[in-house]
């Protein structure tokens, strides 16, 4: 078995990753230069460039925040369904999780050309109110895409436990946060109790991505906007698509929200309202968006606890990740919106 080379071993000599290359793609074997994206508590992600063909290699941390999280066997699941799909997503060549190469699973696929919409934004959507209103549109157009599919007929009957499975969240994401606890958090109780007090329902299970957000889209750079892929799919199973309405919506700012924790968008510019944006959702997806504030401080929720478990690492010192030490205070203000949608509702 292989010792797990970290990050920038593999950018110093990619060698043991070209005869993985060589045989997934065929052809003269070829050398191989590595770039690193993005790395840390999520995900790693790299660049490799293959001859004129470039790829994105993604690995879990070093250090997993959550049992539950970084499943790479899921995600390559995922990823081999998603080829079955219209769903936009980066194509995958292929994927493993034998620790014979690196020391550690991981998964290819295609580089996409496009950006994650964050202001300022390229030329065409960084003012101009259509393409921004387009560019929002495109991002619930490929949500509602992700609850239509046929997570049956692609392979995925035992991805997920949908029956149940809002009624299992509040419980599971507490427990959660007393497995990373350092620090009380006084609003979770509160908010537990209403989402207990207010669950909805039952919907029709769907595949659900898990952490759908303005920051994991890819946006191809060119008029008119569209999400070329759907990223970051490592908490992806069969559950309650509306959760991932619930998450995107609770960043959507407008005139009625106030602030959100999507900070880095200006949603004053362009956007639809959250009204009009749940409504396009509905019209798409076929589903009643009706119970759509439970669904949103559920996504506040988990957020928080999931954002705390990072805030843990850093306080223990198994991170020294700035972005970390800031969730002191953002895991409390994101607990906050939570409490003010409780609140108006």
């Amino acid at each position: 078995m292989t010792n797990r080379l970290d990050d920038e071993a593999l950018i110093a000599d990619p060698s043991p990753l070209v005869p993985w290359f060589d045989a997934q793609l065929g052809g003269q074997s070829r050398d191989l230069t590595l770039e690193k994206i993005s790395g840390g508590a999520s995900n790693s992600l790299l660049r490799v460039t293959r001859g004129a063909r470039q790829y994105a290699l993604r690995r879990p941390p070093a250090v997993s925040n959550d049992k539950t999280s970084h499943n790479m066997d899921r995600e390559l699941r995922i990823a081999r369904a998603l080829k079955q799909t219209d769903v936009p997503h980066a194509r995958l060549v292929e994927g493993t999780v034998d620790p014979e190469w690196i020391g550690g699973p991981f998964l290819v696929m295609d580089w996409i050309d496009g950006f994650t919409p964050r202001d300022p934004m390229p030329p065409p959507f960084a003012t101009d109110p259509d393409n921004r209103r387009a560019l929002g549109d495109a991002v619930i157009d490929a949500l509602a895409a992700i609850s239509r599919v046929d997570w049956r007929a692609v392979g995925l009957d035992d991805f997920g436990k949908p029956d149940g499975f809002i009624s299992r969240q509040v419980d599971r994401w507490k427990g959660q946060f007393e497995r990373n606890r350092t620090r009380d958090l006084v609003q979770l109780d509160l908010i537990a109790a209403w989402l207990n007090a207010n669950q909805p329902r039952n919907s029709t299970p769907g595949l659900m991505h898990g952490d759908y957000s303005f920051a994991n889209v890819m946006i191809a750079p060119d008029t008119p906007a569209c999400v070329a892929a759907v990223i970051d799919w490592e908490l992806s199973t069969i559950g309650d698509p509306l959760v991932d309405l619930g998450h995107l919506l609770s960043s959507w700012a407008d005139d009625t929200s106030g602030p959100t924790w999507a900070f880095y968008i200006d949603w004053h510019t362009g956007f639809r309202s959250r009204a009009e944006a749940a409504e396009r959702y509905a019209r798409a997806s076929g589903r009643d968006v009706n119970a759509l504030p439970f669904y949103m401080v559920l996504a506040l929720f988990r957020l928080g606890v999931i954002l705390e478990g990072s805030y843990a690492r850093y306080v223990r010192g198994q991170s020294d990740n700035p972005r970390h030490a800031a969730f002191e205070q953002r895991v409390p203000d994101i607990l906050n919106q939570a409490v003010r949608l409780i609140d108006r509702n």
